[in-house]
């Protein structure tokens, strides 16, 4: 399973089938998920001093196909687009993401796909859990690391990352709420932590960097036209 997937699940509700989130925190997580994958495979990476052309900006390092059809479809709109601000990128990477992440759900067998109507005119797409076997996996990593104080692997510390920057660990897991702030201090610590690849480590700085800032700006906009 990819980090996207894994980030997805945790992000739409077993039982209703609707996200936890909004729809911008949502699509760019993903996005973030997607890029942080590709940057953990050394496919993509954030210039540096070392590199021509100004610092900070998305380079594909390795074009070759990874055999994912949605990782190989991020790499191919990357490659097609080089020298993107990681903000930039993400815009580039969430077009049909989600949709297309929860028709892969549905193919393992992992959520199921329920077409509906609101007030009985409004369509509306729900994905309820089919299968939860492998998402409570997710979750007790999730909790071992932020909760209990485990060192996480990788993937594990990449979704807190992302969570993180969303501000949604709380939403993703039941913790009481007398202990949510050290939970959240906990998430903080582990995105700060050197747990990555130098590589990596640039690219979860940029991915929660632009999504932190896109996420402010969106509810900066909000409370203005409100």
């Amino acid at each position: 399973m990819l980090i996207v997937e894994d980030l997805l699940l945790l992000l739409t509700d077993d039982t209703s089938g609707r996200a936890v989130v909004g729809s911008t925190e949502l699509d760019l997580s993903l996005a973030g998920a997607v890029l942080i994958e590709l940057a953990m495979a050394g496919k993509v990476d954030v210039t540096g001093p070392g590199d021509s052309g100004p610092n900070g900006r998305l380079v594909v390092r390795d074009p070759a196909p990874t055999g994912d059809p949605l990782l190989d479809d991020a790499l191919a709109r990357l490659t097609a687009n080089p020298g993107r601000k990681p903000a930039k990128g993400l815009d580039l990477l969430k077009k049909n993401l989600r949709a297309s992440t929860y028709r892969r759900l549905v193919e393992r067998g992992i959520v199921r796909s329920e077409n509906g109507k609101v007030l009985g005119i409004f369509p509306t797409h729900r994905w309820p859990a089919q299968d939860l076997a492998h998402e409570l996996g997710v979750r007790g990593a999730l909790h071992d690391a932020v909760v209990i104080g485990t060192t996480p692997q990788a993937p594990t510390a990449a979704l807190i990352s992302l969570l993180q920057a969303i501000k949604a660990i709380n939403k993703v897991l039941d913790i009481p709420r007398a202990d949510r702030s050290a939970v959240r201090d906990r998430a903080r610590q582990i995105a700060q932590d050197a747990w990555a690849a130098d590589a990596v480590g640039k690219a979860v700085d940029a991915v929660n960097s632009a999504v932190v800032a896109a996420v402010v700006a969106g509810s900066v906009a909000a409370t203005a036209a409100s």
